[in-house]
């Protein structure tokens, strides 16, 4: 997989990214550079291309002048998010997404549940977007930092995190106003895919559902967007 970006090749070797070559702008090599001073520190192989091949090498084709090969993104489990929390000790507090397609949401959500302090993120394995060079370049660094787990079963996973005493709701439309339900203990949530929302199935495994009041005459957000208004009613909540 390819790291592309000059922030998001800093940000993954910072987090010890396994990284096979990092490639760079080759009219780069006389100035001073963050990404050369960092990956001579960490022995890590530099090639110096021109920009015409780096361009060509690209996914993204927002490379500026840097990109990372590395290994395929690595997932973690369910019980490495939770331990994550126990390091921080603090509740543990986890997103799942039902189905997102979209790239630039799944990235946004990333970088969203990164700077709120999220200990992970829970995708499907099938009929969802999986990470890719798309997917990293859109977190802008963030998912060097986000613990993200992949699993066959949603509903397992949910019952997982019950049982392990978190209150799982489901983002939706009829339930409780978010700003009236207490979301300060361990807590999960669950966002739905773009076009048909959380399914019916997993709604009725969570321990309720919470709604974001909507005023206009529009009746859905894009689902980065009602992700991110959760999850800082949330971050909110569990400061106060």
């Amino acid at each position: 997989m390819l790291i592309e970006g000059k922030n998001q090749v800093i940000e993954a070797i910072k987090n010890d990214v396994t990284i096979n070559k990092i490639v760079i702008d080759k009219n780069y090599m006389t100035r001073k550079d963050d990404v050369i001073s960092l990956a001579k520190k960490q022995k890590l192989k530099i090639e110096f291309l021109a920009k015409k091949i780096m361009d060509t090498m690209s996914v993204t084709g927002h490379h500026q002048g840097y990109i990372a090969e590395t290994v395929d993104f690595q997932y973690c489990s369910l019980e490495d998010i939770l331990t994550h929390a126990k390091t921080k000790e603090e509740l543990p507090f986890v997103v799942l997404l039902d189905g997102i397609e979209d790239p630039h949401n799944l990235g946004a959500i990333i970088r969203t549940c990164e700077c709120a302090g999220v200990d992970g993120i829970v995708i499907p394995k099938v009929r969802a977007c999986q990470v890719n060079e798309t997917v990293v370049r859109t977190s802008a660094g963030a998912i060097s930092n986000m613990r993200i787990a992949r699993v066959t079963n949603l509903k397992e996973a949910i019952t997982y995190f019950k049982e392990q005493n978190l209150w799982i709701y489901a983002c939706e439309v009829g339930g409780e106003n978010i700003y009236k339900q207490n979301l300060t203990g361990a807590v999960g949530i669950v966002i739905g895919s773009e076009g048909k929302g959380v399914k019916p199935s997993l709604k009725a495994h969570c321990d309720g559902i919470v709604t974001l009041p909507l005023k206009g005459s529009v009746n859905s957000l894009n689902a980065s967007v009602a992700s991110g208004i959760c999850i800082y009613e949330i971050l909110r909540q569990r400061e106060h």
